[in-house]
């Protein structure tokens, strides 16, 4: 049954009606809708906000993401699929996604967010997820999964064409370029091991900026895990511990 909440007169039909329209799918309830945008910073309690939904969006992205795979790898092994789920539907990836549908210009946000101008990436990473989950409440696993699964075909063909689970050098460059006009760069930092067996130390760069480094044992690899920490520091995301 639908979850309800009093309708936030800061998210009016013609917005509901924009994200309706880049998403896809029409909401039979618009309140529910409407809760999905709300941020709880703008809630008056945080069970009005999209937290719950979020929770139940994660959910069910898991479970189409790992169908999807089930159905279309069928020689895989199960630690292959594993790791390829885990990448396309992590945070970051939500967060990329909600960009690049624009879900943010939908969000209801509390002054305390909106006022900063750039939103957090859990925050659009949050968005993404919780209509998931509201299309879900709304009209069912089928039309959550064709929701889901037209946003993150790119994602699985990365994830399953890359050693490291996802192109994120490509993710970065699509982001840098559209963000900032920029093309990354990446440098070596440093390098460890006899020549056999060494083990390279690398940071991304886009412009001026540098960003968290990363080791790996290729150049490549490394290459890949700096675009993971500089896509994270930009959606504002924690960056896992790397020991050297």
């Amino acid at each position: 049954m639908s979850e309800r909440a009093p309708a936030p007169p800061a998210l009016p039909d013609e917005t509901l009606d924009a994200c309706e329209g880049v998403i896809g799918y029409r909401f039979r309830d618009r309140e529910l809708l409407r809760r999905c945008l709300t941020h709880a910073s703008a809630s008056r309690t945080r069970l009005e906000s999209n937290e719950r939904l979020e929770f139940l969006g994660d959910a069910v992205l898991g479970v189409a993401v790992c169908e999807a795979l089930y159905s279309r790898f069928p020689e895989s092994p199960e630690g292959d699929l594993t790791r390829i789920k885990s990448e396309v539907v992590s945070r970051a990836v939500c967060a990329q996604i909600s960009v690049r549908l624009g879900l943010d210009t939908f969000l209801w946000l509390g002054k305390g967010i909106s006022a900063h101008g750039r939103i957090p990436g859990s925050v659009s990473a949050a968005v993404f997820e919780s209509l998931v989950g509201g299309v879900y409440l709304d009209g069912g696993f089928d039309a959550a999964r064709d929701l889901v699964l037209r946003n993150v075909q790119d994602e699985i063909e990365s994830a399953a064409g890359s050693p490291t689970g996802v192109n994120f050098k490509s993710m970065l460059q699509q982001q840098a370029q559209r963000e900032y006009g920029e093309t990354p760069m990446y440098s070596v930092l440093d390098e460890k091991g006899p020549d056999h067996l060494k083990c390279f130390k690398v940071s991304a760069m886009v412009g001026a900026r540098m960003f968290a480094p990363a080791w790996g044992p290729s150049k490549k690899e490394a290459e890949q895990r700096a675009a993971q920490n500089a896509l994270a520091q930009i959606e504002g995301l924690e960056i896992p511990h790397q020991s050297e």
